[in-house]
């Protein structure tokens, strides 16, 4: 059986989109600073479902609800550490079942990445579009290790390490997992301040280059910014050596003084818009905040017309 380095070599591969808009859009109360992760205690299956309904639109990939899943976020929230450590592990039986359910149904094998959000999205006030905090490497290694530990723990097929406003902070989990995890397939995605940028102000090109030389990487790229910055991002990393991904908003924006998404009058075709960056050397597509499975639909349909980088 392919794994996901292999099924990109042949190539592209879409991801998934949103946890947040389906939940929402289906019911699930997500004001609070958990975020979807309140979803994993409340309604886990209602998360069961959005897993389901994009792999029925065609993504190969997709990402636990453990985005915003820490022992200190949970444990904030009153549960033991046992119950705490459950949950996050809940966040990934939920996406396996859901993929094996899907492959008993259709023959089709998909991959499950499990999130890792940074430590800004657990202060819960848009940290990880700016990346205004400091822990040592230590610290950062402490917050992050319980919810790795579950994660692998369930069976995830790699770690999607996303919305990384900090190179120091993903450099300390790369550390960690090479040292604990040295098998364990990671992809790492920053959060961008500009195309060009991510969110503490370092070059992108030099934060890619530096995750690059972990050999557990298979993938380096952005997520959760402007959809019109797309092209320019891939294009940005196509001297990359590693397959580029990219998943960005659906053309909202986020106004984190009110903790709601701010639509444009007209919405973007996703697919449209997907095929863009397919032909600029994108690899690993998908959607972040505000996309839903009909998005994703129209992005696997891109992929699948098999647009190559020029």
């Amino acid at each position: 059986m392919a794994d996901l380095p292999t099924l990109l070599a042949q190539g592209p591969v879409t991801l998934d989109g949103s946890m947040s808009t389906p939940l929402e859009a289906w019911g699930e109360d997500t004001n609070s600073d958990l975020w979807t992760a309140k979803a994993l205690a409340d309604n886990p299956d209602l998360v069961y479902r959005v897993h389901q309904e994009y792999f029925k639109a065609g993504a190969r990939v997709t990402i636990t609800d453990s985005y915003q899943a820490s022992l200190p976020a949970f444990m904030k929230h009153g549960l033991s550490e046992d119950a705490a450590r459950a949950l996050i592990r809940e966040s990934a039986a939920v996406a396996i079942k859901a993929r094996d359910d899907f492959e008993k149904a259709t023959g089709i094998h998909n991959f499950v990445a499990g999130s890792v959000g940074p430590y800004g999205a657990y202060l819960a006030d848009g940290s990880e579009y700016r990346g205004d905090y400091a822990l040592s490497h230590e610290e950062y290694v402490d917050f992050h290790a319980p919810r790795i530990e579950e994660l692998v723990a369930d069976g995830v097929d790699c770690l999607a390490v996303e919305t990384q406003p900090k190179l120091s902070e993903v450099r300390a989990i790369l550390d960690y997992l090479k040292a604990k995890y040295p098998d364990l397939l990671v992809y790492v995605s920053f959060s961008l301040k500009d195309p060009a940028t991510i969110s503490e102000g370092l070059p992108l090109t030099e934060a890619v280059e530096e995750v690059s030389a972990y050999a557990q990487v298979f993938a380096a790229g952005a997520n959760c910014f402007k959809l019109a910055w797309t092209v320019d991002v891939v294009k940005n990393l196509r001297a990359s050596k590693l397959p580029i991904v990219v998943y960005p908003n659906s053309g909202a924006e986020y106004d984190p003084s009110v903790k709601k998404w701010v639509y444009p009058p007209e919405a973007a075709d996703f697919g449209q818009a997907g095929a863009a960056w397919l032909a600029a050397g994108a690899k690993l597509v998908g959607g972040c905040c505000t996309t839903m499975p009909e998005d994703i639909a129209g992005l696997a349909a891109a992929v699948k017309k098999g647009y190559t980088a020029f």
